[in-house]
């Protein structure tokens, strides 16, 4: 447990920790009179209005963070109890195609306009990972590969922040307006492309629970390429001398995030053993708490302010990226799904 709480660092989660689950607690009970919207979206929606006003205190930033990060991963962890390989059947070799290429389109989008705007490679080949794959864990797994400098990772994770918010708002919106009751294509086009779990969790959900599934298991396949993006990158932006620090660098990290491979193990398990049902519903309680829990964080922590330092040129990138995104599914999902 050391990797979530260190001995020393105790004091400084509770506060933050505290407040992410008076929020949550708060969006499940209202959620009893807002049904529809749910205490997911309750959770985040609240967590934004709350931290830009009452809860903007430093010393709260390690417990949303800690609950941001590590609960979520957490809850993908839970959530692999309670599916199994006829659920990831359900995607087939066409969703796996279909993240393929949105992926790689993505990637060659981003690459075009981040030019085009005058950016430099290493904010470029950042944003371009962050919205591939899965937005700030992406990012940091990135930037140390191609040499990013600190202010540039950290200009890059606001910006994908901004927009995986705004796209997490729009989707299910337009998902419903395309596809109607279609759950496979509306799970499509929001887990293959939202930027962070988290994002993906909260839009899904505002759908219902079948939909967060599907969509997380489309964020997951996006997740396991990680590895394969940060090598490409590395090369991309390592000269001659560097090549051997960039495959240093791959070769170190765990070929997927240890959530992912908990994930990937507790559906194994359900899939060939015969789980007790208490063991699946007390995970699934228990995720669901911990999931609300750390979308009140993200939303704790998403500070308008940064924003809007940010600039037109950052906005306008964002905006670009995010439009690519939604296009590129819609013709892959009409194509593919």
């Amino acid at each position: 447990m050391s990797r979530f709480i260190s001995r020393h660092g105790i004091q400084k989660i509770l506060p933050g920790l505290g407040v992410a689950f008076s929020v949550a607690l708060l969006s499940k009970i209202a959620a009893i009179w807002l049904p529809t919207l749910g205490a997911a979206t309750i959770a985040i929606l609240l967590g934004i209005l709350l931290g830009n006003t009452l809860f903007k205190q430093p010393k709260l930033e390690a417990g949303t963070k800690f609950s941001e990060s590590r609960l979520l991963e957490i809850s993908v962890v839970l959530l692999g109890i309670t599916v199994t390989f006829q659920t990831i059947s359900e995607i087939g070799f066409k969703g796996v195609g279909f993240i393929l290429l949105i992926m790689t389109g993505t990637i060659c989008g981003t690459l075009f306009i981040g030019k085009k705007l005058g950016f430099s490679q290493s904010m470029v080949l950042l944003m371009a990972g962050g919205n591939a794959v899965c937005g700030s864990s992406a990012i940091a797994s990135i930037a140390p590969v191609i040499h990013a400098k600190e202010d540039e990772k950290g200009q890059i994770i606001t910006l994908v922040n901004l927009l995986g918010t705004v796209m997490m708002l729009l989707l299910p919106l337009i998902g419903t307006a395309l596809y109607y009751s279609d759950l496979l294509r509306r799970s499509a086009l929001i887990g293959g492309t939202l930027q962070s779990v988290g994002q993906v969790v909260a839009s899904a959900s505002m759908i219902n629970e079948e939909s967060a599934q599907l969509a997380m298991l489309f964020k997951i396949m996006r997740i396991m390429l990680l590895v394969v993006v940060v090598y490409i990158f590395g090369r991309i932006a390592a000269c001659p001398s560097e090549d051997t620090a960039a495959e240093r660098v791959v070769k170190k990290k765990l070929p997927i995030p240890w959530y992912v491979l908990g994930f990937l193990i507790c559906c194994i398990l359900n899939s060939l053993v015969h789980l007790p049902e208490q063991l699946a519903s007390g995970a699934h309680f228990i995720s669901s708490w911990v999931e609300i829990t750390a979308l009140a964080a993200i939303g704790l922590r998403l500070d308008f302010q940064k924003f809007f330092k940010e600039g037109k040129r950052f906005l306008i990138f964002g905006l670009s990226v995010g439009l690519i995104q939604i296009g590129l599914a819609v013709v892959l999902i009409g194509l593919l799904l």
